[in-house]
């Protein structure tokens, strides 16, 4: 089927043929019907993702938002009883508060029975989770992380009539990763059951939310309303869409009249909040900022990272969520933050790329601030506003009485602010576009713009260089636009200005000036999107000059009735415009429908490459068949065929890390997982997560995968794990397969390029372009290469080199454009991985092809012959200087002729001999590729800290660091020194590399090493904190490797006096032993005879001294008897004598 070619510039007049109009119509309509409808097959069919809480896994229908960002301990029980599994008991496991539960849904079928249909069919949907990388990569490391998973069935709780009739849905873990809130899902099959064609989902973190007392999560910023109303959404006109482009995880949308109502989504408006914001909305005019108007409506409304912006009238607020995943709780707001109170602000302007570690806001002041700029910071949730120019007005610097700033926007990259000024003076204005540095406070007025629109004269555009004519139309300039990547400016208003060098400018003359245009919009991907005051959408390709009508159009007129025949529930007869926006290169409509009894926000794609293609105005020929006439429709795109080829590997361009994590195999006999598995699942996918953010440690494993540690010890009972599952005798009916748990190094796409390219200093990437021509006739290699031309652009030529081999393939009717793109090494200094990359871009473009060729695929038409890719050039991701400890001691065992550990050895930290040269080695390790190198460069190695324990490890000042390790110094401190003859220009420090003899170590009397106390009987130990850093010195990479690491060293001798004064008291004590031992042997025997004589005596002593005891005891014995018998005989005589006489009285 040949289509009709592509749409014309727009002009006051349609190009028409009267005659075979009709006929083209009907015959277009027929053919682009037939073809939709083709492809409803794959297009009715699509996935549904929602959140559930953890606990309330597989229960009733319930919908979760998420808000906890912390892993929950509620599986360690589990794991505790998994014995016969792969598990290290001793590691600790914990798991995410949700599940992400992904079913199914097809038009005219019944859910439930497609999805029972669909597992029993062998359906598992991919999941495919990737984490968007942090605003502050001060705070946080940039890593493109992705982790592939597969959903596990499982079966609804609750009563059912039979098991196999129960509900069915697909769960996976929805993992959280430390710095990053902004997270995209991709749904794809696994090739089995039904197709359904992949889509994404993005799934972020709100921090805007709690829970209240019963455990309900509420909005922090206002209440939530359930109530749509139609009248709100019919008397407000469409508005922008303003956001840091990929980070901001919770978009805002104001703008609705008359309304203190705003529109909250944390999934890209696949699903939305209406909120009534808890501001005071209290302000009073003043002699600087009169109340011409007061309104409730949300004028400007601006998402961050982690903060929202809105202004209502003159008051701008701003509220920082709970984010813990980026910075502590007490960044947070618990209510709107009034900030710039003493101000009149009539509007906020969005910095949409982020820079430097910070998001930023610009304000727009009036009345006694007129012609200053308040420029918003916002790192890690503070905000901080700075008012520039400092002292001075841009107005003071302009010709006229006074001035205006009607728009502004802020290149991170140059640290500059441009600036649409508007001057008035006597008798008319004058626009000027202004370039403001914020460091060096200074202004160049760049460009004074034309007083009236320029006349084209039937051109479709104009190079303003002054000598052009103009119409009568004023030129009525609105906003300033300038893409970061391609270096290009767009001044818009009742025109389009397009400039390269933002000196010389490009009048797009498609455009009528009697239409103003309200806002843009850019894909970042070489399109964009006006939209003007009446909510018509126009579109733009960069790069070149014909711009389009999207709505109205008859191309739209002709896709919308198509849609409305098929009964999309996206389209309605009455709809009203909210906003556009670009997602992932395409272009979505916010539309309000309202139909009898249904009235709904929804979200939908507005397919530019189809409504140019039903746009299209072929011209007609006829064709001689003998002696009839046909009518053919010409082809207006120069190309029949386009395709890519050679394409580089997408992961390593990309620097994407890939991890792979399916379920646990389960033995249940339908496949059906359980809330167990599942809960294992859940700590299977933390752990991986732990081993990846611990992976990143100065001493470098003897594998280079961040995985082979969880099996390290496991893997030699591989067969019996196996066998215990084959056997059906695995604990809980689960079997883990370890070599399924793996990191994916080789990924690639046969027919895209990456989303966006990293270039390291002096790399290169290539690929080749396949265009085949519609003539048949043509014969020779001209003829094709002029059809078919390809250019090739690079936004910044002094950064990037690119070159094009051509290939002409007369036999095919085909030219193949081998480009190759290189880095020219003198665009970027040297930066910490993933720190500050410099933007830039490649372009290629078939020409005249701009509007004009499709592409037919089962999604629909696409648009070819344009293709940008965006270009970061410096430190890329993913690249890391680890310290090669293994080679590190093989090399000292063999250089030193041995090699004697600590008596307590530690494995992860060996120890190397103080009298030993120490000569260290570094890997460079690619945690994207796999690739783990030595380092060849030269670096700079320093003793930044160090104790006697690694408890007592303390950091060094600057005036200790040079001391410690200058060979200049002269204050006896040095720790170390080198035979290395290279050093730094100042002389103050070694320039060492991999060839480098080799350290001695010092620690001379004054460095914090000398004369260490031993702390037992074994030699003195001492820890050193050493840095090693290729900034300045290493001139291969753009890469600033920075490595700290802790070197063991035992064997330390100790000072001379405390030697000395150790010698003498050990001599004295050995001397002492000496005399001791003589003077004893000497006397020893005079002892023991004075001893035995003395002990001798002492018994006689003792013997004779009991003997007259005895004897005297004996004596006085018998005179003691005999005395108490005369006693007795006196007293018995006395007695008697005394009776006696009683008897004689």
């Amino acid at each position: 089927m040949v289509c009709c070619p592509a749409m014309s510039p727009v002009s006051p007049v349609w190009p028409r043929k009267p005659k075979l109009w009709t006929f083209c119509v009907l015959l277009l309509v027929l053919l682009l019907s037939w073809k939709s409808w083709a492809v409803v097959d794959y297009q009715d069919c699509h996935w549904l993702v929602v959140l559930n809480n953890f606990e309330k896994v597989g229960s009733l229908p319930t919908k979760a938002r998420f808000m906890d960002q912390e892993p929950i301990d509620t599986v360690t029980e589990v794991f505790q009883n998994l014995v016969d599994l792969p598990i290290d008991p001793r590691e600790k496991y914990m798991s995410f508060p949700y599940y992400l539960k992904v079913s199914l849904s097809c038009a005219k079928q019944d859910d439930e029975e497609l999805v029972r249909k669909s597992h029993l069919m062998g359906m598992r949907p991919m999941i495919l989770i990737s984490y968007k990388s942090p605003v502050n990569f001060y705070h946080w490391d940039v890593e493109n992380l992705q982790i592939q998973m597969e959903a596990a069935p499982l079966r609804t709780s609750g009563f059912c009539s039979a098991e196999v009739m129960c509900t069915l849905n697909w769960y996976a873990p929805m993992p959280i990763k430390n710095g990053s809130v902004v997270m995209s899902v991709d749904i794809s099959t696994n090739g089995l059951g039904v197709f359904i064609s992949p889509q994404r989902f993005y799934i972020n973190i709100n921090g805007f939310l709690k829970k209240d007392a019963s455990g309900k999560a509420i909005y922090t910023v206002g209440y939530e309303s359930s109530m749509l109303k139609s009248a709100v959404f019919s008397r407000s006109k469409s508005r922008p869409l303003w956001y840091t482009k990929d980070h901001a995880p919770v978009l805002i949308l104001g703008g609705i009249e008359n309304e203190k109502v705003v529109l909250l989504s944390d999934t890209n408006f696949q699903d939305y909040s209406l909120i009534e914001l808890s501001i005071d909305s209290c302000w009073v005019g003043s002699y600087y900022c009169p109340m011409l108007q007061f309104s409730a409506t949300i004028h400007d409304a601006i998402s961050t990272e982690s903060t929202l912006f809105i202004r209502q009238n003159q008051l701008v607020y701003y509220f920082t969520g709970r984010y813990t995943t980026l910075f502590d709780n007490s960044h947070s707001s618990s209510s709107w933050v009034r900030v710039l109170a003493n101000e009149c602000i009539k509007k906020l302007c969005p910095v949409y790329v982020s820079g430097n570690g910070s998001e930023y806001v610009l304000a727009l002041t009036t009345g006694k601030h007129e012609g200053y700029v308040h420029f918003g910071t916002i790192t890690d949730g503070l905000v901080s506003f700075r008012m520039v120019p400092d002292g001075w007005s841009i107005c003071e610097k302009l010709s006229g009485l006074n001035c205006t700033i009607t728009w502004a926007t802020y290149i991170a990259d140059e640290r500059a602010l441009l600036l649409l000024v508007k001057a008035f003076l006597t008798s008319f204005e004058d626009f000027y576009l202004v370039n403001f540095n914020i460091d060096s406070q200074k202004m160049i007025i760049l460009y004074s713009l034309p007083k009236y629109v320029p006349e084209a004269q039937g051109l479709n555009f104009l190079v303003l260089d002054g000598t052009e004519t103009y119409t009568s139309t004023l030129l009525i300039p609105k906003g300033l636009f300038f893409n970061t990547f391609n270096n290009i400016l767009y001044i818009w208003g009742n025109f389009i200005l397009q400039s390269y060098d933002r000196s010389h400018f490009i009048f797009l003359a498609d455009f009528p000036r009697d239409i103003t245009i309200k806002y843009m919009v850019n894909s970042y991907r070489g399109d964009m999107a006006f939209v003007t005051e009446t909510d018509e959408i126009w579109y733009f390709l960069e790069g070149g000059y014909d711009v389009y009508r999207l709505v109205p159009s008859r191309g739209w007129n002709l896709f919308f009735n198509l849609q409305k025949m098929e009964q999309s529930p996206l389209y309605a007869d009455q709809e009203v415009l909210v906003s556009v926006f670009y997602e992932d290169g395409e272009l979505y409509q916010l539309v309000f429908l309202q139909t009898p009894g249904n009235k709904r926000l929804v979200k939908r794609v507005l397919p530019v490459a189809q409504v140019l293609l039903f746009e299209q105005n072929n011209p007609q020929i006829l064709l001689k068949d003998g002696d009839r006439r046909m009518v053919a429709f010409s082809n207006i795109c120069p190309f029949k065929v386009m395709r890519l080829r050679d394409l580089p590997k997408t992961q390593h361009l990309s620097r994407q890390e890939i991890y792979r994590a399916p379920p646990p195999l389960v033995s249940e006999s339908q496949g059906f997982h359980n809330n167990k598995t599942l809960a294992v699942y859940q700590g299977l996918i933390y752990y991986l997560l732990w081993l990846h953010s611990k992976y990143d440690k100065p001493y470098a494993d003897p594998v280079h995968d961040p995985t082979w540690r969880w099996w390290e010890h496991k893997t030699q009972y591989k067969d019996y794990y196996y066998y215990l599952s084959s056997n059906w005798l695995a604990t809980e009916g689960m079997y883990i397969d370890m070599n399924s748990y793996q990191k994916l190094y080789n990924i690639s796409k046969d027919s895209e390029l990456p989303e966006t390219v990293f270039l390291d200093k002096g790399n290169s990437f290539s690929f080749t372009v396949f265009l085949s021509s519609y003539d048949n006739d043509t014969n020779s290699g001209s003829d094709l290469t002029e059809n078919l031309a390809v250019a090739v652009a690079v936004a910044d030529p002094h950064c990037l080199e690119a070159s094009v081999n051509q290939e002409v393939l007369i036999n095919r009717k085909a030219v193949l454009y081998k480009i190759i793109v290189k880095d020219r090494k003198v665009c970027y200094d040297q930066g910490l991985s993933g720190y500050n990359l410099k933007k830039t871009s490649l372009m290629v473009k078939v020409l005249r092809s701009s509007g004009k060729c499709f592409k037919a695929t089962y999604l629909g038409a696409s648009m070819q012959g344009h293709l940008m890719v965006p270009v970061l050039i410096g430190c890329p991701p993913g690249k890391r200087l680890a310290f090669d400890v293994t080679y590190t001691v093989m090399h000292s065992q063999n250089l030193n002729k041995h090699y004697f550990d600590c008596v307590v050895s530690n494995s992860e930290m060996p120890c190397f001999l103080y009298r030993d040269l120490f000569q260290p080695f570094f890997l460079i390790q690619d945690m994207v590729t796999g690739d783990s190198g030595s380092f060849l460069g030269s670096y700079l190695l320093l003793v930044v800290g160090g104790g006697p324990t690694m408890d007592t490890i303390s950091d060094y000042t600057e005036e200790e660091i040079y001391r410690y390790n200058s060979p200049l110094d002269k204050t006896k401190s040095l720790i170390w020194t080198t035979k290395v003859k290279r050093t730094t220009p100042d002389k103050k420090f070694y320039i060492m590399n991999y060839q480098s003899p080799g350290i001695e170590w010092l620690c001379l009397e004054n460095s914090p090493c000398h004369d260490i106390i031993p702390q037992s009987i074994f030699a003195p130990e001492f820890f050193l904190k050493l840095l090693v850093s290729n900034r300045g010195v290493d001139t291969s990479t753009y890469c600033d490797y920075q490595l700290i690491f802790v070197v063991h060293l035992h064997g330390l001798p100790i000072s001379g006096k405390r030697s000395l004064f150790i010698v003498i008291v050990s001599s004295s004590l050995l001397l002492g032993l000496v005399v001791f031992y003589i003077l004893f042997c000497l006397v020893w025997p005079h002892i023991v005879e004075a001893w035995t004589s003395l002990r001798w005596k002492i018994n006689n002593l003792i013997a004779s001294e009991s003997y007259y005891t005895y004897a005297t005891s004996n004596a006085g014995f018998s005179f003691h008897s005999r005395s108490g018998s005369e006693e007795s005989s006196r007293a018995l005589s006395k007695a008697g004598s005394k009776e006696d006489n009683v008897a004689r009285k």
